[in-house]
């Protein structure tokens, strides 16, 4: 006999849902109050929890909510009319920008190997892309768009957050592998990476690391969630020129924009202060005093930029 409990029977806390949809636990209950959505049930400890099928949903809400839909006009939808909204939504700059690679059959054979959680082979064949492409070609090619996909895959509940991991953990993989065969010319700028507490999401550092590595930078990574101060003495002890910082969409805008402001008014006014990924909040309120690289193509020209002005 099973008794294992069926996916209907599984309930997630409230910090893991939070952490899983980029939703914050004070956002999700003024909803609960608001909107009659999400209904969670109640723990054995009395918290609230979380069923899978409202976790997808509430994916789906915040992917809608980043292209601008209002929360009170989408809650009441079922979630087939949701993902009709998304599907039917313009993928964004990046996707426009790379129309090309996204029609490549190749995208598609990987996102196969990622379904089907083909792991070796799906390294290999990146592998072997980027060997065909070069490093830099790959980056914005390849890595990319494949983000692009997966992370619609997953908002719109194709893949499972595990599969995403698979992704993620190949694709850095490759890449730290390219990466450590780029020879070191030790020429500046020294380029701190990091990402802020709660951003978890690391694959885009390793894209600008590769694509700085290539200018001939020398770029210092400390992963991801890197506390504010120990971002300042890190820059300080490595003897940064500047300190780069990605953010995907799960941050809300005011959390981007004061991390900004408090790590530009600790790090001395001889570092330069970088922001890129896709929260959209750095195109529509870019911070005094940071530089907010819009896309990969942006990289060569900041460092070249940067190098002029010495």
């Amino acid at each position: 006999m099973n008794d294992r409990p069926q996916r209907a029977d599984l309930t997630v806390p409230i910090g893991a849902v939070e952490r899983d949809t980029g939703l914050s636990k004070d956002t999700l209950r003024v909803w609960e109050r608001r909107y009659g959505f999400p209904t969670p049930a109640r723990d054995a400890f009395g918290e609230r929890a979380y069923s899978l099928a409202q976790i997808d949903k509430l994916r789906v809400v915040k992917r809608l909510l980043d292209q601008g839909h209002r929360p009170g006009r989408i809650m009441a939808l079922d979630i087939e009319r949701l993902q009709e909204l998304a599907n039917a939504a313009p993928g964004g700059a990046v996707r426009h920008a790379l129309a090309s690679a996204e029609d490549d059959a190749s995208l598609d054979h990987f996102m196969a190997l990622v379904k089907a959680q083909r792991v070796g082979e799906l390294r290999r064949t990146l592998s072997q892309a980027l060997l065909r492409m070069g490093l830099g070609r790959f980056v914005t090619d390849v890595v990319a768009p494949m983000n692009e996909r997966v992370g619609d895959a997953w908002a719109r509940g194709v893949f499972q957050v595990f599969e995403e991991h698979l992704y993620t953990e190949s694709m850095q993989v490759v890449l730290r592998n390219a990466i450590s065969t780029v020879p070191e010319e030790g020429a500046r700028p020294r380029v701190l990476l990091t990402t802020l507490p709660l951003e978890a999401h690391g694959l885009g550092l390793l894209m600008v690391e590769a694509l700085l590595v290539l200018e001939g930078a020398h770029a210092v990574s400390l992963g991801v969630q890197t506390p504010t101060w120990d971002i300042v003495q890190a820059a300080q002890k490595q003897d940064v020129d500047i300190v780069a910082l990605s953010f995907s969409p799960t941050q809300g805008p005011n959390a981007v924009l004061d991390g900004l402001n408090e790590l530009r008014r600790k790090l001395p006014a001889t570092v330069e202060l970088w922001a890129g990924g896709t929260n959209a909040v750095l195109q529509r309120r870019p911070p005094d005093d940071v530089r907010v690289l819009a896309s990969l193509a942006d990289i060569a020209p900041a460092v070249a930029r940067w190098r002029d002005a010495r």
